[in-house]
């Protein structure tokens, strides 16, 4: 199943790129991921930040992840708490 969420996760990516969206979401990108298959998407992704100028908005609750953001917004029951 792993095996299947990865390449789920990588043909979205992928996929993505194809169009050169502006601003690409991502919920949870890494969540079923092993760690080498969440870095080579993180990887991806950040790449795609870069030479496509994307906007990328990720919804995670993986430290790692987040650290690849520039800017970092915390929900605390559904609010951003000031």
């Amino acid at each position: 199943m792993k095996y299947l969420v990865g390449n789920k996760q990588r043909t979205a990516a992928a996929r993505a790129s194809v169009h050169k969206p502006a601003i690409i979401f991502a919920d949870e990108p890494t969540g079923a991921l092993d760690s080498k298959s969440a870095q080579d998407l993180l990887n991806r992704l950040e790449e795609m930040n870069k030479k496509m100028n994307a906007t990328i908005v990720m919804v995670t609750h993986d430290p790692v992840a987040a650290s690849f953001s520039n800017r970092v917004i915390m929900l605390k029951d559904g609010n951003i708490p000031f």
